[in-house]
């Protein structure tokens, strides 16, 4: 209704920002989207023009939300792809592209010189997590090293999120969560920046300040204001990374909830009350204070997807899901790595790269469609492994993210053995992040749970054997090829 407050959320994703107008009950007003790429102008580095993506798309979709919904809002509150790390003045310039999260593994040298110089042991102990082509402080040191003109200006450095909250409010911050991705900088135990690391590392960078997610980090700017058409003086929350958003929108942020964002990559997070350290997967905080969270992510995910679907000439999904669906559990015996971009948890391995097994004459597109969703399936179940050592069974699995469709749901369940629960609403991380701005301004009660379930998918237990022997030979596979991967890797990257 004309006049009834609404909250925005925006997100800004790999391949897509998308934005989200609500009422404080949940109902979806209005959204908008706009597609974008990544840039790769050198194998290994992935960016992202912070202007004209970050910025540009955010004001785009804003002024697209507020001619669709002319009513007030009450509250901003956007999250982005992270960690990243974008280089920027002590006027928030952006100096370079933004590098990119764990997919972008340029800073291998820098990982391996910190590790010995800090210790991995310090590192684990301190920060909870090793060094990886996730961590934001080996990429600082690439740009120190690499790029000094660019290091000689540097007083600050953004993510997604607070570089959105910064062009909005002038507000300098970082969330929680999003800091306790920045290892070697973050003290997970204690909730705070490390400056004897972060002076090492990055000497005279500013570090944000921090809070939490649904704190108050501003209020909208005249200058804003005319950019974007919101009205001045509008509360702006500090942000997060898109999946911990993903993760509020399906209510997946009590204790046992395991969250599996399917998107450009998978994503996996799971709830927990204490800090868990895992040396195959992240530990990082929770949305809220007292939360924290393990992690997986893989490298690829939709990804490979894509590039199959453009690979046979552009067919849509749908009749890809088709053909693949009267394929049988297994593929016929066909097993793909999906390691297209190296792998981020729990191998670690940015020269790991995609392997096809078992094609003969007899596969068609089906069964390689199929494959793929298996083999992310696969990674999935490989995850679950390394957490079941250290946790017990979630006590929920809930699926969300544009891939979540009924092929790849009942996929994932018949691999792993566990049922998945699928949201109704599936609009993602903008829809958590004004779930996150109605907490932030007490529109919406921290007991309200916008939820409401579409399905629920049940693993098929006649599966079972298929998938047993993929996924054996699926972890059999990489230690098998990894060697020879390896050398290929080596040769492309050297010229």
């Amino acid at each position: 209704m004309a006049g009834d407050p609404c909250l925005l959320g925006v997100d800004i994703g790999t391949s897509s920002s998308k934005g989200v107008l609500t009422d404080p009950a949940g109902a979806v007003l209005a959204v908008a989207t706009r597609p974008h790429r990544v840039s790769r102008p050198r194998p290994g580095h992935v960016e992202h023009d912070a202007e004209a993506i970050w910025w540009a798309e955010f004001v785009a979709i804003v002024r697209d939300l507020l001619a669709a919904v002319p009513g007030p809002v009450a509250a901003v509150a956007v999250s982005g792809i992270g960690p990243c790390v974008l280089p920027a003045s002590v006027e928030g310039r952006p100096l370079r592209p933004a590098i990119l999260y764990g997919v972008d593994t340029r800073a291998t040298a820098e990982i391996a010189e910190l590790t010995d110089a800090i210790g991995a042991d310090e590192i684990v102990r301190r920060g909870g997590n090793r060094l990886t082509s996730q961590a934001v402080g080996p990429k600082l040191r690439w740009v120190r090293r690499h790029e000094p003109k660019v290091w000689a200006d540097t007083c600050r450095f953004f993510m997604a999120s607070s570089f959105l909250v910064f062009r909005l409010t002038g507000e300098y911050v970082l969330d929680h969560h999003s800091a306790s991705q920045c290892d070697p900088l973050y003290d997970l135990h204690g909730q705070s920046w490390i400056d004897d690391l972060a002076t090492q590392i990055a000497p005279g960078l500013e570090l944000p300040r921090l809070l939490w997610p649904t704190e108050i980090a501003g209020r909208v700017t005249r200058d804003a204001a005319r950019a974007t058409g919101l009205p001045e003086g509008v509360p702006v929350t500090a942000g997060t990374i898109d999946a911990w958003a993903e993760a509020a929108s399906v209510g997946a942020t009590r204790a046992g909830d395991l969250m599996l964002m399917y998107g450009t990559t998978m994503f996996l997070t799971r709830t927990v009350t204490a800090p868990v350290v895992h040396p195959r997967l992240w530990a990082t905080t929770g949305l809220f204070p007292g939360s924290f969270c393990v992690a997986g992510g893989t490298a690829t995910s939709g990804a490979v997807v894509e590039w199959l679907r453009d690979l046979v000439g552009g067919t849509d999904y749908e009749r890809l899901a088709t053909e693949a669906a009267v394929v049988p559990a297994g593929a016929d015996d066909l097993v793909v790595l999906p390691y297209f971009a190296g792998e981020r948890t729990p191998l670690f391995d940015e020269k790991a790269r995609g392997v096809v097994a078992g094609l003969t004459l007899d596969h068609g597109r089906g069964h390689l469609y199929r494959a793929v969703l298996e083999g992310i399936g696969y990674a999935v179940r490989h995850h679950l492994d390394e957490m079941a050592g250290l946790l017990t069974p979630p006590e929920r699995v809930i699926a969300v993210g544009g891939g979540a469709r009924p092929l790849w749901t009942r996929i994932i369940s018949d691999v792993t053995g566990q049922p998945q629960l699928v949201p109704e609403q599936t609009i993602g991380a903008s829809y958590g992040d004004a779930y996150l701005a109605g907490l932030a301004v007490g529109l919406v009660d921290s007991d309200d749970d916008w939820t409401r379930w579409a399905a629920r998918v049940e693993p098929d237990p006649s599966t079972a054997a298929a998938y047993h022997r993929g996924y054996t030979a699926y972890r059999s596979l990489y230690p098998a090829t990894r060697d020879i991967v390896h050398g290929m890797t080596e040769r492309a990257e050297a010229g």
